[in-house]
């Protein structure tokens, strides 16, 4: 699969995504956005972002079972695919080997 790349939204949702392990939906996820940067979110950049993310084969969603707190409603669950963890990990080489780079002229 070919790289594409991640805005900076989209990156801070997969690694929300990521984080949250098994438990990520719309609402955690923004809930989790907010209390880690501080940023105003809106639900439906959340799912535009989750849309976006799994057309790109970065994420996966299933259904859950109904549950009483949301009235007999199911939750779309995320997780991250085996793509979704590469394209981080290669955005986090990059950045490390950046910061490397300008600590090192820091130092001269």
């Amino acid at each position: 699969m070919k790289r594409v790349s991640l805005g900076e939204f989209e990156e801070i949702v997969l690694l929300t995504v990521m984080l949250l392990e098994g438990n990520a939906y719309g609402v955690t996820i923004m809930h989790q956005i907010i209390e880690q940067t501080g940023r105003s979110v809106r639900l439906n950049q959340v799912h535009a972002s989750l849309q976006r993310l799994e057309d790109k084969g970065m994420i996966k969603s299933k259904m859950s079972a109904p549950t009483n707190e949301r009235g007999g409603r199911r939750k779309r669950l995320f997780t991250i695919t085996f793509y979704g963890q590469k394209t981080l990990e290669e955005i986090q080489a990059v950045r490390a080997n950046l910061w490397g780079m300008i600590s090192g002229l820091k130092n001269s």
